[in-house]
C-alpha cells in the first residue's frame, strides 16, 4: 500500500482564465487533505492551446509564486506533443497517422495528451476541470429566493470513492450549457425553438429540462442542498448504449487503466465526453455527490475569488459574444449526432438523421430571427458533411482506443 497518493488535475485550456482558477483556489485545494492519514501530491497539469483564443504563451504562465509551494505545476506545450509524437515514431510501433489521430490540441487530443503524461508520471488519480468552472455549489432558497454559496471538497469527494471504482463524475450548477436564455413569449414560436433544441439532443441536451430552466430559473441549474452537503453518491448503471458521463468534474482512476478509454470526436465537432461514454459499459462509474459551477458565459469569474453574487442573472443573446459562443456550440453539437446515432442506434441511423434534418429545416427559420447576427443554414450543411464521412469517423473513433491501448503497454 503506498504511503503517497499521486492526484492530477487536468486542464486542457485555450483561455487564460485557467490561470485565476489556480491562483484562487489552490489553497482551498490542500486544505482538503489535513485530515488524511496519507500524504496527498497534487499536480495540476496545463495543456494550453494558443490557437483557440489567439493568446500568447505568456498568457498561460499567470501562476503566482505561493502556488508552488503546495503544488506541482506541469506545463504540457505544443513542443512537448510534437516531440513525443516524434519519439513514439521512432520506436516503429506507432505511425504519423497514429499519434496524429491521438495526440494533440482540442476537446479530445488535448484529453487524450494530457491523460498520456498523466500515466507516464505515474499518477494515480486524474481529475478533468475546464477553465470556466469553479468549486462552489449555488442554492436557491426556495422561500426568500436568495442564493446560498457552498463551498465544495471537489478533490477530496472524488478521492473518497475513486479508490473503489474506475470513473467517478460529479455534477454542475450554473450556467451549464451555452445556450443563452430565451424568452418563451408570444414573440417567439416554442414548437419550432423546441424543433431546433431536439434537433440537438443528444445524452445531456433536452428540451424538457431547458424549457424548465428558461421558466424557472431564467437558464440558470441551482444545486441540490442534500447533494451540495455531501450525500447521495451512486452507481451510473449502463442504458444499453453507454454510461453517460461529462468531460468536468471527471476523474479517472489511472491504476485501472484497462478500464480507462480515450477519448475522441470528428475534426471540428464536440462530443468528446459522450464518446468516451460509450466505452465505459464494463467500468465502473460512481456519480459523486460535489458541484463545480459552469461559468459558461464567463460572466462571474470572481466567483473563483469567493466574491459571491447575491444574484445570477439571465444571459441574453444580445451581449457580446453570447451568439458566437451559441452559434459554435450548436455546428459542435450537429456535428457529433451523426456518429452519436450511428453508435448508439445505428439500426435506426438513417432514419433519425432524417429526423434530425427535418426538425432542423422547421426549427432554424426560428433560430436565425432570434440569433440575428449568425447563419444557422449552416448546420444543414455540416448534417449532410458529417452525415456522408460518419463510417470515416466511426473507423477513427476505433482506431483512436486502439491506439489508446497499444500506448498503456509501453
Amino acid at each position: 500500500m503506498k504511503d503517497t497518493i499521486k492526484f492530477g488535475i487536468g486542464f486542457v485550456t485555450g483561455r487564460p482564465n485557467v490561470c485565476k482558477i489556480i491562483n484562487s483556489t489552490y489553497e482551498r485545494l490542500i486544505n482538503q487533505f489535513n485530515e488524511m492519514d496519507k500524504k496527498v501530491e497534487l499536480t495540476a497539469y496545463i495543456l494550453f492551446d494558443l490557437g483557440y483564443q489567439y493568446t500568447t504563451r505568456i498568457d498561460f504562465y499567470g501562476i503566482i509564486p505561493n502556488v508552488y509551494k503546495d503544488l506541482s505545476i506541469r506545463y504540457i506545450t505544443p513542443e512537448d506533443i510534437e516531440e513525443e509524437k516524434k519519439r513514439l515514431i521512432g520506436r516503429e510501433e506507432f505511425s504519423k497517422s497514429d499519434v496524429d489521430l491521438f495526440f494533440g490540441h482540442g476537446h479530445a487530443k488535448g484529453r487524450n495528451s494530457l491523460m498520456y503524461y498523466a500515466v507516464r508520471d505515474k499518477i494515480d488519480y486524474l481529475l478533468f476541470w475546464d477553465d470556466d468552472e469553479y468549486p462552489v455549489a449555488c442554492i436557491k432558497d426556495e422561500n426568500t429566493n436568495e442564493i446560498i454559496w457552498k463551498e465544495q471538497d471537489n478533490i477530496a469527494m472524488h478521492l473518497k470513492y475513486i479508490k473503489n471504482a474506475d470513473v467517478t463524475i460529479g455534477y454542475h450548477c450554473g450556467y451549464i450549457s451555452p445556450i443563452p436564455y430565451v424568452e418563451l413569449d408570444e414573440d417567439v414560436d416554442e414548437e419550432k425553438f423546441k424543433c431546433y433544441i431536439e434537433a440537438l439532443g443528444n445524452d445531456i441536451i433536452s428540451w424538457d429540462s431547458i424549457k424548465e430552466k428558461f421558466v424557472k430559473y431564467n437558464g440558470i441549474t441551482y444545486a441540490n442542498p442534500e447533494i451540495a452537503n455531501g450525500e447521495g453518491e451512486y452507481e451510473i448503471k449502463s442504458d444499453g448504449a453507454g454510461k453517460w458521463v461529462a468531460g468536468s468534474t471527471l476523474c479517472l482512476n489511472l491504476n485501472h487503466l484497462s478500464k480507462i478509454p480515450a477519448f475522441y470526436n470528428p475534426e471540428g465537432a464536440r462530443g468528446e465526453d459522450t464518446f468516451f461514454s460509450t466505452q465505459l459499459l464494463n467500468s465502473k462509474v460512481i456519480k459523486v455527490p460535489v458541484y463545480h459551477f459552469h461559468d459558461g458565459f464567463l460572466k462571474y469569474t470572481n466567483i473563483a475569488r469567493r466574491k459571491y453574487p447575491k444574484v445570477l442573472r439571465k444571459i441574453k443573446s444580445s451581449e457580446e459574444q453570447i451568439e458566437e459562443r451559441f452559434f459554435k456550440a450548436s455546428r459542435g453539437w450537429i456535428r457529433y449526432k451523426p456518429l452519436f446515432e450511428y453508435i448508439t442506434n445505428k439500426e435506426n441511423y438513417t432514419e433519425r438523421i432524417a429526423e434530425t434534418r427535418r426538425e432542423l429545416e422547421e426549427g432554424i427559420p426560428e433560430v436565425n430571427k432570434l440569433f440575428a447576427h449568425s447563419d444557422f443554414n449552416m448546420l444543414l450543411k455540416d448534417l449532410d458533411e458529417y452525415d456522408k464521412n460518419v463510417k470515416k469517423h466511426y473507423n477513427e473513433y476505433i482506431k483512436t482506443n486502439e491506439i489508446w491501448n497499444k500506448l498503456k503497454k509501453i
